[in-house]
């Protein structure tokens, strides 16, 4: 698709890059692949392989652990598949194996782990569709049945699940699991830049327990990865499976098609100019996806691309549908009934889309990664692809903006994963115990800090020391204390009073800020009133709601120093980087104007407090150094100083403004100082925090030239306003900001 006339002569348009159409480099199937999976693969249009699955199927035929990074659509699938399919169905791998103290072929299995349930369906679509007698692929999560799931452990050749099964259903049963376990030769680990922070350190514990059972039942399992953005493919791979040799195929040999990406400076509100894009493309025939970065925003972009489409179908898609409701929006993108969804990360992966000629992304993502990622969904064969980019006034998107060479040439970021997060590998550890006893052998699997790991959870009574090692203590499975999302208990139903329906779900550690009593819940662009929040039930009971407004929480923080772990001088002032305790509280909300974004009214709120231990950076400047700045302007400097140093960090660690948190004070109680603090937003720390800590210089100059370059006179939101305060963004002094930083870095 090139870029219509209307756009390219717009005074929006402010950059336009265009990447050439690549024509593709093709080769034979490996010789090991056996004529009817060559015909099978023949019957769905591959009758060829490009290059890079070629190299990446013999490695892992061969078994080496491949770590795969090449473009959206690059046939990555097609790679690990021929060695799952020659393993399971023609019972061969290019590697020895263990065959047991008995000798026997007990035949060969593999794992598929994919981020999201919609994704692992998908796969199994495509597996099926290549009609293998033979081959028994399986979907394996918690919408399987009792007979899918006996199909899993007793016959399957390749089973298709995501972490949080294999952790709470697979491990913990693993003697039920023994046929799998023991003739585990392939795991797949799909869509690989998706375990980041939190989330990636609580599914490399949960690999490494996997490894550590394979291994007691004879087993060592290849390792593939495969993702389409990531500049270190192989490392990440290393760091989420533990495993130290890994071949990297990071050179796409795909046909690809031309791609033309705007950035597109709306004069109006970036949310309605999405709208706009929108509902243009799709009455002229175009299929369109609308990122944004909320799950408020697609609603409401939804709401008005339908309002200007005509006939044409435009949906909102996010988490927190059931599944009915996903599956008939999928259905509908894949069939061209649909012609246009607004969406969040949700649609990022995992649904087969085809045809899809422009996608919008109403603000950056957070991370290049999935800017590209989510540009990569457009592109229908023999035409090239439009990507939009409509920056939102946040600081972070101004300046990638002002430097437009930061998105269209600079490689993605390294994904950042910590997988000794000690509040993380102590849960973990206490998982594998209950599996199996552990021994000072182990640490072959969790690292060198598994000592003193146990020793504290020995001393807590978690665990017992016996001659043949630790062992669990407790009556409750360890892993129902473990959640993999950091989502924190039970997700909360959005309930409809009237009829008992149950319209979506909210994850725990949002439902204070979003079905707290008063709130308007978005439902596919219907509004609904939160009439009643019962925490301790996880339900929110709902009417439906008025148009013309929409609510924002407000949060009461503070944080408590626990733990020092590293220092550096900084100009007039010290950082620091190590443990906090934060202790926050919703104490009430605003209601704003849907058009203009004006306060109409607060409303106070009695909820419960909540704490979170993990990882923060923080900075202090000494009284004597702030004797320029009166004394009535550092509470609006820390805090505008703070919100822009959060609006920033993502430019240089891989996360967006929702992952990350702050407080700032001008007189901290564990300081006796001015302290500004950017934390974590997941328990234990998810090393955004300590990559800030690491580049401080250059993300505080950056937030510095932010303040500096902002035309505006008081602040706004392109440099000091927060979409996300929860004190309703006052205090904010920009000057005094500028001038505070200046303290620091010049």
């Amino acid at each position: 698709m090139t870029v219509p006339q209307w756009m390219s002569q717009d005074a929006r348009l402010r950059h336009h890059h265009h990447r050439d159409a690549q024509p593709g480099r093709s080769t034979e199937f490996p010789e090991w692949v056996s004529e009817p999976v060559r015909q099978a693969f023949a019957a769905v249009g591959i009758e060829r392989l490009w290059q890079h699955q070629a190299d990446a199927a013999q490695a892992a035929f061969t078994g080496h652990s491949v770590a795969m990074a090449t473009g959206t659509a690059s046939g990555k699938s097609a790679a690990y598949l021929l060695a799952a399919i020659t393993a399971g169905l023609d019972h061969r791998v290019g590697f020895a194996v263990d065959r047991g103290p008995l000798d026997l072929d007990r035949g060969h299995s593999a794992l598929y782990l994919a981020p999201t349930k919609a994704l692992a369906h998908d796969q199994l679509r495509a597996c099926r569709e290549l009609g293998l007698n033979g081959w028994q692929p399986i979907t394996l999560d918690g919408d399987s049945s009792d007979g899918e799931r006996r199909f899993a452990r007793e016959s399957a050749s390749f089973v298709l699940t995501n972490p949080d099964m294999l952790h709470r259903s697979v491990l913990p049963s693993h003697q039920r699991w023994t046929r799998l376990l023991s003739t585990l030769r392939y795991v797949v680990i799909d869509e690989a830049h998706r375990y980041r922070g939190i989330f990636g350190a609580q599914t490399a514990a949960v690999l490494r327990r996997l490894r550590r059972l394979a291994h007691h039942y004879g087993a060592d399992p290849v390792f593939i990865s495969a993702s389409a953005t990531l500049c270190d493919p192989g490392e990440l791979l290393q760091r989420l499976s533990g495993i130290s040799d890994v071949v990297e195929i990071t050179e796409d040999s795909s046909a690809r098609p031309g791609l033309d990406h705007l950035i597109w400076q709306p004069v109006d509100d970036p949310h309605h100019e999405a709208a706009e894009l929108m509902a243009r493309l799709v009455v002229e025939g175009r299929q369109v996806l609308a990122f944004t970065t909320s799950r408020v925003q697609a609603e409401l972009v939804a709401v008005r691309a339908q309002q200007h489409a005509g006939q044409a179908v435009v949906r909102s898609y996010r988490s927190g549908y059931l599944a009915e409701d996903r599956r008939a929006i999928e259905t509908g993108l894949q069939s061209g009934q649909v012609r246009g969804v607004a969406c969040t990360n949700a649609l990022e992966l995992g649904v087969d889309i085809a045809g899809i000629d422009a996608v919008i992304n109403c603000g950056f993502p957070g991370t290049l990664a999935s800017l590209r990622q989510q540009a990569g969904r457009a592109g229908r064969a023999g035409a090239d692809a439009l990507a939009v980019l409509i920056p939102r006034p946040d600081p972070l998107d101004v300046y990638l903006c002002e430097h437009p060479e930061l998105i269209f040439d600079a490689p993605v970021e390294r994904t950042v994963l910590h997988p000794q997060n000690p509040q993380v590998l102590a849960q973990h550890v206490a998982a594998a115990a209950q599996e199996l006893p552990l021994t000072e052998d182990d640490q072959r699997w969790f690292g060198p800090t598994l000592p003193s790991v146990l020793e504290r959870l020995t001393t807590a009574g978690y665990l017992r020391r016996r001659p043949t090692g630790w062992y669990w203590t407790r009556p409750d499975r360890a892993v129902d204390s473990i959640d993999l999302r950091a989502a924190g208990g039970h997700s909360v139903e959005v309930v409809d009073e009237a009829t008992g329906r149950v319209l979506g779900q909210v994850d725990p550690a949002a439902a204070d800020r979003s079905v707290h009593t008063g709130a308007i819940y978005l439902h596919q662009g219907e509004p609904w009133l939160v009439a009643d929040y019962l925490p301790a039930e996880h339900t929110a009971l709902v009417r439906p709601g008025r148009d013309g407004y929409f609510t924002q929480a407000l949060n009461h923080s503070d944080i408590q120093i626990l733990d020092r772990l590293d220092q550096v001088q900084l100009g007039a002032g010290q950082v620091f980087f190590g443990t906090v305790e934060l202790a926050s509280q919703v104490t009430g909300y605003l209601r704003r104007d849907e058009q203009t974004g004006k306060v109409w009214d607060s409303t106070p709120l009695d909820l419960p407090r909540r704490t979170l231990r993990t990882q923060a950076v923080w900075y202090t400047v000494d009284a004597a150094a702030l004797v320029g700045i009166p004394a009535k302007d550092l509470p609006g400097a820390a805090h505008a100083a703070e919100h822009t140093a959060i609006g920033l960090l993502p430019a240089f660690a891989p996360c967006d403004r929702w992952d990350i948190g702050g407080l700032s004070t001008t007189l901290h109680p564990d300081t006796g100082q001015l302290t500004v603090f950017v934390h974590d937003g997941a328990a234990g720390g998810a090393g955004f925090a300590e990559q800030g800590f690491t580049q401080i210089d250059r993300w505080l100059g950056a937030t510095v030239d932010r303040l500096r370059g902002c035309p505006c006179v008081d602040g706004c939101p392109s440099c000091v306003v927060s979409p996300k305060c929860g004190n309703g963004n006052q205090p904010l002094n920009k000057a005094a900001a500028a001038r505070l930083l200046e303290l620091l870095v010049g």
